[in-house]
């Protein structure tokens, strides 16, 4: 497996993240546990997008539920499980990224269509997650930031204070890998700020391309490295 893959994931879930936020009342669609502190804003505040929030949750849940029973299911019947996810994934932001333009702006976060709008990104988002933990487990998360810094700054807390000379080469391998998928991620949700402040709901254009190069990247693996 190409390790550009991971860091287009990476690039994705920071960029759909940023956007759905922007454009759907404060909605993380990739990093779902921050919707709990937005609904509490959204209570407090009186800030719509209360019902997507609270959607939010389940929705993840149980699609990630489902990638892996698909996936399972694939490979029960000696298919290759990565590809077709990944296809799903993009057809999926390909919907959002038509609904968004569609009926966006969403001034209204409770409104019908930033409601399907949202869940259809957490949708893909879902699969993205689980795609990486059981196809890309070696690869940090791409989505999942806090622990990956927490870890980055642990390996520099290790290098400054002196580690074996034979773990060193392991260590700096794991950082360097961490910290790419980290500014990356970061490359993504910087991406998305300034697309939105341009194009306001086009900029949902821009993740199924970047899908796409990830699902063209799997499908030129060689066929033994792929999951």
């Amino acid at each position: 497996m190409k390790p550009t893959l991971p860091l287009l994931l990476s690039l994705n879930g920071g960029y759909v993240d940023t956007a759905g936020f922007l454009a759907l009342q404060g909605l993380f669609t990739a990093h779902v546990t921050g919707n709990f502190v937005t609904l509490g804003a959204s209570l407090v505040l009186g800030i719509s997008g209360v019902l997507a929030k609270l959607l939010a949750l389940p929705v993840f849940c149980i699609v990630v539920i489902l990638t892996r029973l698909a996936g399972e299911r694939l490979r029960a019947k000696g298919h290759q499980a990565l590809g077709p996810l990944l296809g799903t994934k993009l057809a999926l932001l390909v919907v959002g990224a038509v609904l968004a333009i569609r009926f966006g702006p969403f001034a209204n976060g409770d409104s019908a269509t930033a409601i399907v709008t949202g869940m259809v990104l957490v949708t893909a988002m879902a699969i993205q997650n689980a795609v990486h933990r059981v196809h890309l487990a070696a690869a940090p998360p791409s989505t999942l930031m806090t622990g990956t810094t927490t870890q980055i700054m642990i390996d520099i807390a290790d290098l400054i204070g002196g580690v074996a000379p034979e773990a060193r080469p392991a260590l700096v391998t794991r950082l360097r890998r961490m910290a790419a998928a980290v500014a990356v991620f970061a490359a993504g949700c910087a991406a998305a700020a300034l697309a939105f402040a341009l194009a306001n709901v086009w900029c949902f254009v821009i993740p199924p391309v970047i899908a796409l190069a990830a699902l063209l990247l799997r499908l030129s693996a060689p066929e033994e490295t792929r999951p």
